[in-house]
């Protein structure tokens, strides 16, 4: 049974810099937290896709908060402008704090505690193809430091977004996180997640719901993992394989309320999220999300909530603001 167990975790844990899946936008957040065919006025949401950052974005600057699960603290900003008529760049910083956390020597005797960090530092462009048809590429450097170690990596993501807005469709392939180390932490390699997804987005007539399904974790079909009941039994964790539970672990589903420009409601439902706390102490919550955001003029808002697990509750806040137009009114 150790041995299964060990295989389990190994097919789902097998990458580090796992932090850089973790979305720096409310919007996306949301949704499910995965979701690269989100065509918005909203700078947040293209950290999950290059393609999705446009010329219409010129000028914005966002700030992200995120209070994660365990004591983590994120936070970053990001800025973008436009490059002539159809192309446009962003930049920005990533940092992802872990708390505080005792350092012990080789001899288990507590030394004295240290606070594990990330931190990442990107570059985008993004070039309009056709009227239809966008591309995109983002640059990221990547640093890390816990505690007398650190480790230096070198990534990039390539997107592509088409967008008809006669039918308000959109449809996306991203790959992530190609790249590697460039400083080790020490003799062991530490991949990155490469990941292959896919998007597709749309709302329907005069409907005012958005729907959208993300598919990613692309590169790999069986995402095992241990699922234990409700706690009440003494059964050992029986390992969850079947078809159904690899195709929906691989999805995330999010519906975006859409009835206004001024504001936004979304709800998003990530089954790999659920079943990763597939624990006596999972919530109901658990897999599900919630966002909601406000647009004044140049300001936007955007909060979401999710509950992964009964003990951790996490919450995301971004905050955007347009300073092109602060310039034009003066």
């Amino acid at each position: 049974m150790i041995a299964t167990v060990l295989t389990v975790c190994g097919q789902d844990g097998s990458t580090a810099y796992n932090f850089l899946n973790i979305t720096s936008s409310a919007r996306i957040y949301g949704l499910g937290g995965v979701n690269i065919s989100l065509v918005d006025d909203d700078i947040t949401v293209v950290d999950q896709n290059p393609a999705l950052l446009g010329a219409e974005m010129s000028g914005t600057i966002s700030l992200n908060y995120m209070r994660y699960l365990g004591g983590s603290n994120f936070a970053g900003v990001r800025y973008g402008h436009s490059v002539g008529e159809r192309g446009a760049w962003s930049a920005a910083v990533q940092y992802f704090g872990y708390g505080s956390m005792k350092e012990a020597g080789p001899d288990g005797i507590v030394t004295g505690t240290f606070s594990p960090k990330d931190v990442s530092f990107s570059g985008m462009y993004s070039h309009d193809i056709t009227s239809r048809l966008r591309g995109g590429i983002a640059l990221k450097a990547i640093y890390s430091g816990y505690a007398d170690f650190s480790a230096f990596a070198l990534a990039t993501d390539l997107g592509i977004n088409y967008y008809d807005p006669d039918r308000d469709l959109s449809l996306s392939v991203v790959v992530a996180n190609l790249g590697g180390q460039v400083k080790r932490f020490a003799e062991h390699y530490d991949r990155l997640p490469v990941d292959v997804r896919l998007g597709w987005s749309q709302t329907f007539g005069s409907f005012p719901v958005r729907f959208s399904i993300t598919a990613w974790n692309l590169t790999k079909w069986k995402l095992p993992y241990l699922e234990t009941g409700d706690g009440s039994g003494t059964d050992n964790p029986e390992v969850k394989d079947s078809f159904g539970s690899n195709l929906f672990r691989h999805l995330v589903f999010g519906l975006d309320l859409v009835s206004s420009p001024n504001y936004y409601i979304s709800l998003g439902y990530n089954y790999k999220t659920r079943t990763d706390m597939a624990t006596y102490s999972r919530s109901f919550l658990s897999g599900f999300s919630l966002g909601a955001g406000l647009n004044v003029r140049s300001l936007k808002l955007g909060l979401a909530f999710a509950q992964p697990h009964k003990g951790g509750t996490s919450l995301m806040f971004n905050i955007s603001y347009n300073l092109s137009d602060l310039l034009n009114r003066q």
